[in-house]
Formats: C-alpha cells, sequence, structure tokens
C-alpha cells in the first residue's frame, strides 16, 4: 500500500490507483476541486516534493499548460493515480481561499 505524506501533516496509506485527491480529502487534507475531478479548474494542484507521481495525460498537461503552470512538480490532484509513496504539498485549500472545496470527484 503507497504511502501519502503531506508537508507539514501526517502520513497515511492508501489502496494502490486510488485517485490522489480523493486520498487526501478522505484523511482530512484541505485540497479543492471545484471541477469535481474534471481537470478543467486547476484547484487540486499540488506539488509533488518527493515519489513518482506517474505519467501526464493529454487532458492534465493542456490544462496546465494552458493555465501557466510549466514546473514539473505540479500535478492536478484529480488526475494523478497514487502506485508508489508521494510527498505532495497541496497548492491551494479551501481555507486559504474561502471557497467550497467543489463537489466531490468520482473514483
Amino acid at each position: 500500500m503507497p504511502t501519502i505524506t503531506v508537508e507539514g501533516k501526517d502520513s497515511f496509506q492508501i489502496e494502490g490507483g486510488k485517485k490522489l485527491v480523493l486520498a487526501l480529502e478522505d484523511n482530512g487534507v484541505d485540497i479543492l476541486h471545484r471541477c469535481g475531478g474534471k481537470a478543467k479548474c486547476t484547484t487540486c494542484r499540488v506539488e509533488i516534493l518527493e515519489g513518482d507521481a506517474g505519467t501526464i495525460d493529454e487532458a492534465e498537461a493542456a490544462i496546465l499548460d494552458a493555465k501557466g503552470y510549466r514546473d514539473e512538480n505540479i500535478r492536478l490532484s484529480c488526475q494523478v493515480r497514487v502506485q508508489s509513496d508521494l510527498t505532495v504539498k497541496p497548492v491551494m485549500t479551501a481555507t486559504e481561499s474561502g471557497m467550497d472545496p467543489g463537489t466531490r470527484p468520482q473514483e
């Protein structure tokens, strides 16, 4: 089972293949996902500090590029299927933004 470590928070284990955004939310991490996990809004961005988040697909790459997020360590947590240990830092949070987190993304 992969271990997710969130900078400044505890670590937790999840089942392999789970979406990172759901793993974060299910473990009490303050994360936005305004578009419901459809790779449209970029509010669920995380910085990958350690580990391999896998390959970026076309939809994720296109929206990150369109919004000007070109750092290879920035990923959309709604598009990452966790396969191995990761250390991440949420870029935007509901608390900091004052926004409602958004509709829960589908599995």
